[in-house]
């Protein structure tokens, strides 16, 4: 299941941008109003990727943390229950979510919204901690500020995470969040970088539709590879 979990966590994060752009677009563009202007030397484009980079990586690192310690919890669980059924259970978790993340993107179901409440109280008291780090002036606070970010409640993210329980593994869980990450970038990067083909892009139905239709044939795949080994 690992290689299309991957392929598929990519694509959420890929497909999921305009779920990224109305979420995180305005967070984006506050944080690039705040950085400082280039040195008399300095490019002003790679002076202000250099910033987001650091911002958007730090999120990153912080997904595939996250997806280590839920892979790894899950992995440590099996040695308290039957590993065959317990992996199965999780196998058909992965299926469903997966089903689910492609009916939202492609619009067909808005459940998504209500499994962000369940991260509000996280988020709590972690927002106070990211006000601590203004003004963000230098790529290392960037990369701060990108790490507390990265446990902003979104459904994408706790969705996706369900992939990493199911692969009952730390490193594999750290692998799919990574990829889920490195394909919410380019959404990400553009709304810092204020470029709008992107955004356009994701937003046509063609595209959302057809993105949904592939994670639904994963999802459907991998439930029944479940089936397949109840018999």
């Amino acid at each position: 299941m690992m290689d299309y979990s991957l392929y598929s966590a990519f694509l959420v994060g890929l497909m999921g941008g305009a779920h990224c752009f109305g979420m995180c677009g305005g967070l984006v563009g506050a944080f690039s109003s705040q950085i400082p202007a280039p040195g008399r030397l300095q490019n002003p484009l790679s002076h202000k990727l250099t910033f987001l980079l650091a911002y958007n990586g730090g999120r990153i690192a912080s997904y595939t943390a996250a997806g280590a310690i839920a892979g790894g919890a899950a992995g440590g669980l099996t040695l308290l229950f039957d590993a065959g059924h317990f992996t199965l259970a999780l196998r058909f978790i992965a299926g469903v979510m997966m089903i689910l993340l492609g009916l939202h993107i492609a619009k067909l179901w808005g459940g998504l919204l209500a499994i962000e409440n369940l991260g509000k109280w996280l988020w709590q008291y972690l927002q106070p901690l990211s006000k601590r780090l203004l003004p963000i002036n230098t790529p290392g606070r960037a990369l701060s500020a990108g790490m507390v970010w990265g446990w902003l409640p979104c459904g994408l993210v706790y969705s996706t995470l369900t992939w990493s329980v199911a692969s009952a593994s730390a490193l594999d869980g750290a692998l799919i969040m990574l990829f889920f990450g490195l394909g919410t970038l380019p959404a990400l990067l553009s709304a810092g970088l204020a470029a709008k083909t992107l955004a356009s892009w994701l937003q046509k139905r063609a595209v959302r539709v057809l993105g949904g239709a592939l994670l639904i044939a994963f999802g459907v795949q991998t439930l029944y590879i479940g089936i397949a080994q109840l018999g």
